[in-house]
């Protein structure tokens, strides 16, 4: 066994332990897993998108039947070439390859967790529409040395979106992304950024699925038990993000476009005070009635998230089911 995994161990301690018994590991079985769900759905193309926690070489060197997408966390080096015998990195490397195209792309705001942080990527930066440049190239990626095994070198695709301009006193935005998508024109790097841009919804459902459901304070006796827990409360956080996302994409529709008719005429009563109109409303106000059942202050441009709605939802259900059992539309004639 390695020495005793703590945050106190020094880089060439951390270097020594096995990948098999780092708390990383588990990207690793992730990939495993999704290779097994590949077999199951060969019609289906399934893409794994990282965040750059996942930044491992092992990772990177895993055959694989599904494409992925890992935020690059490390400037790793580059396997040397003829004409350069110097060793080059993988960021040094793509400023030199020209420009495929330029973009504007949504920044989310943000605060640094710890006033000593001096990572650039961890700095705090206000919300913007940042005009970005985006290049691409093929990398051979060196492998590093482990003590107890020998890594190939590896052919990768690397896709760099980096922030021109950015404002003063604010870090630029950076986007190191490694692929095992298609680079050859400008649409396939353009694929490969869309995607990307998706790993925040994914951070976003797994917030609900966390802080919302509360999947990991869920105690079973066997894990045969936590897996039919954890397929239900994956269908809550999608509804609870599907309601959030859609609310605001698409505010005027009808909102039984989501919701059935018990539902929302039992939260206009509980909410208005009066009896609902003849007519749904449209689904964005109704989704602000919602989260106001779940504690939702109204603010100016500061939408319902998922927590609030999230809460509100339950109470959505309840009235719903009260409405149909007791309401003015339930059966009447019932025996006594």
């Amino acid at each position: 066994p390695g020495p005793p995994i703590c945050a106190n161990r020094s880089r060439a301690q951390s270097i020594a332990i096995p990948i098999e018994k780092k708390e990383s590991f588990r990207w690793l079985e992730t990939q495993r897993i999704a290779n097994q769900q590949a077999s199951i759905c060969p019609d289906t193309h399934l893409i794994s998108i990282t965040d750059s926690e996942s930044d491992i070489y092992e990772l990177l060197a895993e055959p694989v039947q599904i494409d992925w997408i890992v935020r690059a966390c490390h400037d790793r080096t580059l396997v040397p070439d003829d004409e350069t015998a110097s060793p080059r990195t993988i960021r040094a490397y793509l400023l030199t390859q020209p420009v495929l195209y330029n973009s504007t792309i949504s920044i989310r705001g943000r605060k640094a967790k710890v006033a000593c942080e001096t990572r650039a990527r961890r700095q705090p930066r206000c919300s913007r529409q940042a005009s970005v440049e985006v290049r691409s190239a093929p990398l051979s990626l060196r492998p590093p040395w482990r003590p107890d095994r020998k890594l190939p070198e590896i052919t990768i695709n690397a896709v760099f979106v980096r922030e021109v301009d950015p404002p003063a006193n604010d870090e630029p935005v950076e986007w190191l992304l490694l692929t095992s998508l298609p680079i050859a024109d400008e649409d396939q790097v353009c694929t490969v950024v869309e995607y990307y841009k998706v790993r925040w919804m994914i951070e976003i459902l797994f917030r609900v699925l966390k802080s919302g459901c509360k999947i990991e304070k869920r105690r079973f006796e066997h894990i045969d038990r936590v897996l039919p827990c954890l397929a239900i409360y994956l269908i809550v956080a999608w509804r609870t993000l599907y309601v959030c996302r859609l609310s605001r994409s698409c505010p005027d529709i009808d909102c039984e476009a989501v919701f059935e008719p018990a539902e929302w005429k039992a939260v206009w009563k509980i909410s208005r005070k009066t009896d609902p109109p003849s007519q749904p409303p449209p689904l964005g106000e109704f989704t602000i009635m919602v989260a106001q059942l779940g504690g939702y202050i109204m603010r100016k441009n500061s939408p319902p998230g998922p927590k609030t709605i999230w809460i509100g939802l339950q109470r959505t259900y309840d009235f719903g089911l009260c409405w149909k059992n007791f309401g003015p539309e339930s059966n009447k004639s019932r025996d006594v």
